[in-house]
């Protein structure tokens, strides 16, 4: 048994920061580049005024100013940035007291160099072993899929699992079936997708929290009570 008897695996977007501050990340940049290389100007605010209408932002970039681009040159640049994202104070301080007693982990499903770039802008390595960390693009594994659950049990047997994430249409079955505690973050009107919870009861997380800072205890007192 690892020293330390507790595994805490999260999701990446939309529970340890906020896919949102990407988006806007990403937007700033193309924004720059556009601007430099076309001699425009309020190129950022206007995506954002599309991005909120729901318009597809980069058909719209690209007719409204007849940029010699396509909708895929957009996208590489959105995917491939390098982000001006953080982790918040709240989950700053989580992660540094939970790396005190328990094994965290990250399932994150997305391409390796775009979710690579997150871990990184967000200094997740300090708190996560690199073989811990499962990009659904290096692994093979999109969820539901349990295999990257399987390796947390499989590396760190005899433990107590916890995962963590937003999404129920994908986040909770399999970990679930593997009898490990779920637990969803509840979207504080910030998130990229709509929360579903009218889904069948397996997909759905045992546990829904508003704070991130509400993990902790949820941890501690269902290990303790064990």
């Amino acid at each position: 048994m690892t020293q330390k008897s507790r595994v805490a695996v999260f999701d990446l977007d939309d529970t340890l920061y906020r896919e949102h501050d990407y988006l806007l990340s990403a937007y700033r940049e193309i924004a720059v580049m556009v601007e430099s290389r076309y001699a425009l100007e309020g190129i950022f605010d206007r995506m954002c005024r599309w991005w909120q209408d729901g318009e597809n932002v980069f058909m719209r970039l690209i007719d409204t100013y007849g940029l010699d681009m396509t909708v895929d040159d957009l996208l590489m640049s959105y995917r491939t940035h390098i982000p001006a994202i953080r982790l918040d104070r709240s989950t700053k301080s989580l992660l540094d007291h939970l790396h005190q007693y328990a094994i965290i982990g990250l399932v994150t499903d997305g391409r390796s160099l775009t979710q690579r770039h997150k871990v990184e802008a967000l200094g997740l390595s300090a708190y996560i072993d690199p073989e811990d960390i499962m990009v659904s693009e290096e692994t093979g594994f999109n969820k539901p899929s349990e295999e990257p659950f399987r390796h947390f049990m499989e590396r760190y047997p005899s433990c107590a699992y916890y995962y963590i994430g937003d999404n129920p249409a994908k986040d909770f079955v399999a970990p679930n079936r593997l009898g490990w505690t779920t637990i969803c973050l509840l979207d504080d009107g910030s998130h990229i997708h709509q929360q579903d919870f009218s889904l069948p009861q397996p997909m759905l997380p045992q546990h829904r929290i508003s704070q991130i800072s509400e993990i902790e205890n949820i941890i501690t007192s269902l290990y303790n009570g064990k």
